[in-house]
């Protein structure tokens, strides 16, 4: 096992081979049966909401349904609810009750009809945040600074994985051939589970969620879709309900995701890189504010890296190496289409003059609250 609990391929590369699916409970269900079901007319005045929450380990969903009876419009419509925090790392036993305030809310993309998703902060009983409610803050930053009018898209890099954890797809104890056919690849021998990945693109649309794109990544069966752009904390919204979504269908299909940023040694890890802009970034000579902002950056970094990933930075030591399309995690650095520097000025912003920046440090389980509420902060509050 690595230091972060996760097990590596290369501890022993032959404990992970079998055919795919074949140790997956979801697997030997029957996906016909639910469709007898899901047709039963349900009362008009009967709703089904998915409350959704980040639980204690700040990188990991929770779930759970309730019935109302309304249609609701926006998310303070909805009740605050409860859950068992002794249960998912957020309360003692005797005192579990936690709360699940209502943020944002978003069509079900498996139910349809009326139905939603509730994308939700927790409260300690006496209502104080949990230590895992990094919304809280991104809001209060946000509140502060809408006038700047900060914009928000995030490159979620994720990687499939069969039932017994080796990476989707894999030949059976050992490798496929070496990166470099696979990122935006074409081909039954170069991308794995297309199925999933545009199941996921239609329920993300369908839901409101603003998904930008997708494509294959660097490694079989890694893959990435974007979220964006949105303003300030609406995109940490955005991005989690996502995920939720992604989670719930590798369900169906009988496959696992991670957002571990680097569950393989040798090959590129995962990331969540953020572009970030404002609205004087975005106007005539626009390179000015993005200049200042990568400065502020720079005085900060460690700081940023701290809250770049749920373990203070110790996932990202595995990943920000210097290799694999990153830069080193000790040192700050900042390039014009470089993919080797902490902070990406893309090509076309050189030459317009105006734009955005993006971010390449995020961990793929990072806490986009946590990543947005540093961006707003450092660049714009000057915190």
């Amino acid at each position: 096992m690595s230091d972060s609990g996760h097990a590596k391929i290369e501890d022993n590369p032959k404990i992970l081979s079998g055919p795919v699916l074949t140790n997956s409970p979801n697997a030997v269900l029957s996906k016909t049966l639910l469709g007898r079901y899901n047709d039963l007319a349900l009362p008009v005045d009967r709703i089904l909401a998915t409350y959704v929450w980040i639980d204690g380990t700040g990188e990991h969903l929770r779930c759970k349904d309730r019935t109302l009876t309304f249609i609701p419009k926006q998310p303070k419509e909805l009740p605050v609810w409860n859950f068992d925090g002794s249960s998912t790392g957020q309360a003692d036993g005797h005192n579990s009750d936690t709360f699940l305030v209502p943020r944002a809310m978003y069509k079900d993309p498996f139910r349809r009809g009326n139905h939603v998703i509730v994308m939700c902060d927790t409260f300690k009983y006496n209502m104080e945040p949990t230590e895992s409610n990094h919304r809280l803050k991104c809001q209060e930053a946000h509140d502060k600074c809408k006038d700047d009018e900060p914009w928000f898209g995030i490159e979620q890099e994720y990687i499939l994985l069969d039932a017994d954890l080796r990476p989707f797809g894999w030949p059976p104890g050992g490798f496929p051939p070496p990166q470099g056919p696979y990122y935006c690849g074409v081909g039954a021998n170069k991308v794995f589970a297309r199925d999933l990945v545009e199941a996921h693109y239609r329920c993300c649309l369908y839901a409101g969620i603003p998904i930008a794109g997708t494509n294959a990544e660097v490694m079989p069966s890694q893959w990435e879709f974007q979220v964006g752009p949105a303003v300030g904390v609406s995109a940490g919204d955005d991005l989690w309900v996502a995920r939720y979504i992604l989670h719930r269908l590798a369900e169906e299909y009988g496959v696992i995701v991670t957002f571990d940023p680097k569950p393989v040694q040798d090959w590129n890890g995962s990331g969540a890189h953020t572009n970030f802009s404002t609205k004087k970034m975005r106007e005539e000579n626009g390179i000015i504010e993005i200049e200042k902002a990568i400065d502020k950056l720079s005085k900060v970094h460690m700081k940023h890296i701290k809250v770049y990933d749920p373990r203070g930075g110790k996932d990202n030591e595995r990943r920000l190496t210097g290799l694999h399309e990153t830069a080193s995690i000790n040192d700050f650095s900042a390039g014009v289409a470089s993919r080797a520097s902490s902070i990406r000025i893309p090509r076309l912003v050189a030459e317009e003059k105006k734009g955005y920046l993006e971010d390449r440090r995020p961990a793929s389980n990072c806490d986009p609250y946590a990543v947005i509420n540093a961006l707003m902060r450092t660049c714009i509050l000057n915190e």
